[in-house]
């Protein structure tokens, strides 16, 4: 029952991890564009390929993929293919870090796109504000991160309208005791405040507030503590294969508990039945129906590209991958870094078919408050 009202109240793109000679060789040169040859333009992206948050990883790797195959085929931007490039950095800050330096050093691209983490992400953003180079639509919607740089361009709504929405709802469907499940790194901590705050504000007391470990060691003790703590709810406040291991816990050992999560928190995941029920908010129109003109383009290109499989994160990268192909349209035939820097920042009201990316003349630049409620289905599907 509690469920149920819920929802009423509620031509080719290359993808690797190397640059190939003649592109760095091109790159390198004094005075040229970094990223820039006569044949292509060079994206780049720190991502997750290995560890618990793959997930995100792959689907930059399909949705953006989808996106420039499809540029591509239609003659890429002004003659020049767009040419993406995943570098693995497993989650950690550290390697992203080394990864984005790489980059930045050898002059290897002529912008970013979707840099997966807020930790890692946190760490990167001096780097890429420092050197200039624009960073379209970090995969992340920390508030911490969306401050005055000039050269970040979020796409995405942020976190705190995501917890903010779903705390307002539990509360406001007169659930008393809430727990918060929150991953224990900089993008847990950040949003347990945030929950913590609303909470507060709605003269509410949360049931229990536990830090789950970010590969999940410790999942089997927090499943205890939520236990003793007997709540009505559980907000999960994570993300990767850690989230997933809660919610089939949550389902085996607290039956009935009514789970709520961000759309990082199952991004990436292959639910099953263990997530039915659970209440989501989503900062994408749903990936698997074709209401939307964004969408049915969106499911096209992934299916030119052999994937049938369709989903919230690499629908996400894919309307990234054209916000970016847009600005650098506008750059003109000759783009630099401060061109499509000062390209993006003129977007306005730009409509991928029902989902419209705007920026403001002055930064923080984030194009994007869309945000919908909705559960998630037996077959694992969001479900507006």
């Amino acid at each position: 029952m509690q469920r149920r009202r819920f929802v009423s109240l509620a031509c080719q793109t290359a993808i690797a991890g190397a640059w190939p000679a003649w592109a760095l060789q091109a790159s390198a040169q004094e005075g040229t564009t970094p990223g820039l040859t006569d044949q292509a333009i060079h994206i780049a992206s720190s991502v997750p390929l290995t560890g618990t948050l793959v997930g995100f990883g792959q689907a930059v790797q399909k949705g953006a993929g989808a996106a420039f195959a499809e540029i591509n085929a239609q003659g890429g931007i002004y003659g020049r293919q767009i040419r993406l490039h995943l570098v693995d950095d497993g989650y950690d800050p550290e390697r992203s870090v080394a990864n984005i330096k790489n980059i930045l050093q050898e002059r290897k691209a002529l912008a970013l796109l979707s840099c997966v983490g807020t930790p890692n992400n946190t760490a990167i953003t001096p780097l890429i504000e420092a050197a200039g180079i624009p960073h379209v639509a970090p995969i992340t919607g920390a508030a911490s991160l969306r401050k005055a740089q000039q050269s970040v361009f979020h796409v995405r709504a942020g976190y705190s309208e995501e917890v903010i929405s779903l705390v307002q709802r539990l509360v406001g469907m007169g659930l008393k005791g809430i727990a918060v499940v929150y991953l224990d790194n900089g993008y847990g901590r950040e949003l347990q405040g945030v929950a913590a705050a609303e909470l507060q504000r709605l003269e509410a007391t949360p049931a229990a507030e536990l830090a789950l470990e970010v590969k999940g060691d410790n999942a089997n003790a927090v499943l205890q503590a939520l236990k003793q703590a007997r709540p009505s709810a559980v907000l999960l406040l994570t993300a990767g294969t850690s989230s997933l291991s809660m919610i089939q816990g949550i389902k085996q050992q607290l039956p009935g508990v009514l789970m709520a999560g961000l759309s990082s928190t199952i991004q990436g995941l292959k639910l099953d039945d263990a997530a039915s029920g659970m209440a989501v908010t989503t900062i994408v129109p749903d990936p698997n129906r074709g209401k939307n003109g964004v969408v049915r383009n969106y499911q096209a290109a992934m299916q030119a590209q052999g994937e049938q499989e369709f989903s919230q994160g690499s629908l996400e990268a894919y309307i990234n991958a054209h916000v970016l192909a847009y600005g650098l349209r506008l750059a003109g035939k000759e783009p630099t870094p401060a061109r499509v820097r000062a390209a993006l920042s003129s977007i306005r009201n730009f409509d991928l078919g029902g989902f419209v990316v705007s920026y403001g003349a002055t930064p923080p630049f984030v194009g994007s408050r869309f945000i919908e409620l909705g559960i998630i289905g037996r077959n694992g599907r969001f479900v507006g």
